[in-house]
């Protein structure tokens, strides 16, 4: 890696911290009740479909993000996501009404496509002998912001400020951060700046049933921790008995899983294939979501957000989108796009399901879209070296 990038990867990484916060802030038991009184919905659970909306923002913009990036340079659409960004923040925080905050939302979405779509493959760029591990450090990055949320929250109490004024400073660190990005130096990379459309991208790349499978894991993977990350408090409070003061420590106890995982995941990952850990995670997540829902007590919801925040939300996203990295090297930041638009599609579908449902309801659809994960993985991995070999012959 070349040191004078070092500087671009850390505002690349920091991007996401701001991130973070972004796709949390509406998942907290506290700030869902001040949202849902200050749009007059009376329902806390009408603020999961407005969290539903940053999968529709994806899913209008992936399918030109990924090409885009390719074509135009990561800079641009580090810019662009950063832009956005700052008004999906300012519009949370000022939305008189769910119409308002819908709109911000949708923008939300398409700033984290285009961030996606450049952050992914520039960062693998920078960190080439790596990749995993290079795409790992933004969900680490992710997982710090979440981890440190529930203190976030304690200093706007402390202080008598508005929890609405966390989404504000994100807001004013993310534009800093972009008026960074417009300095700092990008590899330059072969095809970068010659890329097609997606469609005729897709028309040159040879697809195969895992190579469906591996995108499809983008599904499975975000199921599995937005069900939690958007209702886990709402079980722990209404059918676990946890305290109202206290539901948001389980938070904290899934950022530090999921801290934990991408350490132990980023030593174990020159030993072990990465693919490897698409089979075991997806499997450690099904075995603690049925425990959460039989016993149903505060301890093991405690214990259940540090162990589906290592399995879960420990990089599995992000090891799906390495692989197929590896598998398409001339198209990174259109096989990106296909990996997010199935990321989004499930964040859009499934969080507008749960909106709907009861807490319990939701923990059962989390274990059957989980299991099918594992399916998915296990034939993932049957296949793999094959695959791989394939596209090195390809390249």
């Amino acid at each position: 890696m070349n040191k004078k990038y070092l500087p671009s990867a850390l505002i690349l990484y920091l991007n996401y911290f701001i991130h973070g916060i972004g796709c949390s802030i509406l998942s907290q038991q506290v700030v869902k009740e001040l949202l849902a009184e200050q749009w007059g919905t009376g329902d806390i659970m009408g603020v999961t479909a407005i969290a539903a909306a940053l999968g529709l923002g994806r899913l209008i913009s992936l399918p030109f993000a990924g090409p885009l990036s390719d074509k135009l340079g990561r800079r641009i659409s580090v810019l662009i996501g950063c832009t956005s960004y700052v008004i999906f923040f300012v519009g949370i925080a000022f939305s008189p009404n769910i119409t308002v905050a819908y709109v911000a939302a949708v923008l939300g979405g398409i700033a984290n496509s285009f961030l996606d779509t450049a952050t992914y493959p520039a960062v693998a760029e920078i960190i080439y002998k790596y990749t995993g591990i290079a795409t790992m450090g933004i969900k680490f990055f992710i997982s710090i912001a979440q981890l440190l949320m529930p203190f976030f929250l304690g200093i706007c109490a402390g202080t008598k400020m508005s929890y609405l004024t966390l989404p504000l400073v994100a807001g004013i660190a993310i534009a800093i951060l972009g008026a960074l990005a417009i300095f700092a130096p990008f590899p330059k990379v072969e095809g970068v700046g010659k890329s097609e459309s997606l469609i005729n991208n897709l028309k040159n790349a040879h697809f195969s049933a895992e190579s469906v499978a591996l995108i499809l894991i983008g599904f499975t993977s975000t199921a599995t921790f937005q069900l939690w990350l958007n209702c886990a408090q709402t079980f722990g409070k209404e059918i676990a008995g946890i305290a109202s003061d206290q539901v948001s420590m389980m938070q904290t106890y899934y950022s530090a899983g999921t801290m934990a995982a991408l350490v132990v995941t980023s030593l174990l990952i020159m030993k072990v294939k990465q693919v490897r850990f698409l089979v075991i995670y997806p499997l450690i997540s099904v075995i603690m979501l049925a425990l959460v829902y039989l016993v149903r007590t505060p301890q093991i919801c405690y214990i259940g957000a540090f162990v589906i925040g290592y399995s879960a939300a420990g990089g599995v996203l992000q090891m799906a989108t390495a692989v197929v990295n590896d598998l398409f090297p001339k198209i990174k930041g259109t096989i990106t796009s296909l990996v997010m638009i199935a990321s989004s599609l499930c964040n859009y579908t499934i969080l507008t399901a749960a909106a709907k449902m009861t807490a319990e309801s939701v923990i059962v659809m989390n274990i059957i879209i989980t299991v099918i994960g594992v399916i998915l993985a296990l034939f993932v991995n049957v296949r793999y070296g094959k695959l791989l070999k394939n596209s090195n012959q390809e390249a």
